[in-house]
């Protein structure tokens, strides 16, 4: 049964537009999807995409960059650019009624940016010390160089590209970079809060609707065997980073790995934290998360510890892992179902969380997902069913890398 509240339209074009009306507040978010991501950068430009999510804002249409910032400040936009393996996202949250006059502005920064080539450099030079910074973030170095291990190319490339990549980068082919991605087919326009569709739609349709151009094939993973390694630095403090496959998005067993994750990882009485960290003090950190990345779903896990306890922690982690299979109580589940359904709640009230939550949905699954839907999936939950998961996705093939003094083995 359809959602009254929520409209989808798409444009002859293949622009999608997607909306949510919330009466209760008085806000509204957008979220424009482009599909130009990082991992359809040209091989020998890697960081194109970051570089153009950059350079959007940097003026359009008849503004330049200062106007076009004190614009959406005036209407008290709270802005946010980011680049992810498949689209470039551009969101703003404002009032209800200054929604119309924001979007006004970002169909400038869509169709009609400058991309000056004066401010090339000084993009340039800001990626270049995001790049230099990850020698200072040890944590989230490994996390990147694990990925880079797991995944097939071009899904384990990352938002920061290479030093080398990003001085390649030329103003005349950041242009063609844009003209080639830039296309409506596969965008997506996504509205939530206090909003009139009719005209939310009207208005869409005149500032998209003449938008053209052909759709670009989407990049294919390449055969791809994971590798483990190790990341050699004189530390006193060793990060450890594994990659095991689990369910994807699409999949009917995704709540179930999330419960899975739930039970490793889901405050300070899950397994990872009580096992790992409270009960042997191994680890100062230790978490596991759940990786979605278009077709295929990774469970993956951290832990940063010091050296002299890397291999136990990691004897732990793993143990701790495999250990699922044993069995799960109703009481690991009811806790694993009480913070879904928190985040499913709070979600159902941030204008920014549902705008982003449409544009999820039609991007992975090409319909909206209403609040029972996921509801049930979350109340369906049980130790059977996130058994059953493991039986499908037991903890194998486990891909480790470490950063720190020494190499670590594998348990």
């Amino acid at each position: 049964m359809s959602d009254p509240s929520q409209f989808t339209y798409t444009l002859p074009n293949g622009l999608t537009i997607l909306a949510e009306q919330m009466d209760h507040v008085r806000s509204a978010t957008m979220y424009l999807l482009l599909p130009a991501g990082f991992t359809v950068d040209p091989a020998d430009r890697l960081g194109t995409a970051s570089l153009l999510c950059e350079m959007l804002i940097r003026g359009a249409g008849s503004r330049n960059s200062q106007q076009l910032a004190l614009d959406l400040d005036n209407l008290g936009a709270d802005r946010n650019e980011a680049v992810g393996p498949f689209n470039i996202v551009l969101s703003a949250g404002t009032l209800g009624r200054n929604l119309p006059k924001v979007l006004d502005i970002y169909e400038d920064i869509v169709r009609r940016p400058h991309l000056p080539a004066e401010e090339l450099e000084s993009c340039q030079e800001l990626m270049l010390q995001d790049i230099l910074g990850l020698e200072d973030s040890p944590q989230e170095k490994v996390i990147l160089d694990l990925k880079r291990r797991y995944y097939p190319a071009p899904l384990n490339r990352d938002k920061y590209g290479t030093a080398e990549g990003v001085q390649a980068v030329t103003p005349e082919s950041l242009t063609a970079f844009y003209h080639r991605q830039f296309r409506p087919q596969g965008a997506i326009l996504s509205v939530a809060g206090n909003i009139d569709w009719p005209q939310l739609k009207e208005q869409a349709e005149r500032l998209f609707g003449d938008w053209s151009g052909e759709p670009v094939a989407p990049a294919t993973p390449a055969a791809h065997i994971p590798t483990s390694g190790h990341i050699a630095k004189d530390t006193q403090q060793t990060q450890i980073a594994l990659a095991f496959p689990s369910a994807a998005f699409t999949d009917a067993d995704y709540y179930a790995a999330r419960g899975a994750v739930g039970v490793l990882s889901g405050g300070m009485s899950a397994r990872l934290f009580t096992e790992v960290r409270e009960k042997r003090g191994l680890c100062y950190t230790v978490y596991a998360t759940h990786d979605t990345v278009k077709d295929r779903g990774t469970i993956l896990c951290y832990a940063g510890t010091r050296a002299e306890k890397a291999q136990q922690t990691l004897d732990v982690t793993v143990a701790e892992l495999r250990r699922l299979r044993e069995g799960i109580t109703m009481e690991e589940v009811d806790r694993v179902r009480a913070g879904l359904k928190s985040s499913l709640v709070m979600q159902q009230e941030s204008t920014a969380a549902r705008a982003s939550s449409l544009a999820s949905d039609w991007y992975y699954l090409k319909r909206i997902r209403s609040f029972d839907e996921i509801n049930t999936a979350i109340n369906t939950l049980s130790p059977a069913a996130i058994l059953g998961y493991l039986d499908r996705f037991p903890v194998h093939d486990l891909t480790v890398v470490t950063l720190g003094p020494e190499p670590l083995t594998l348990p």
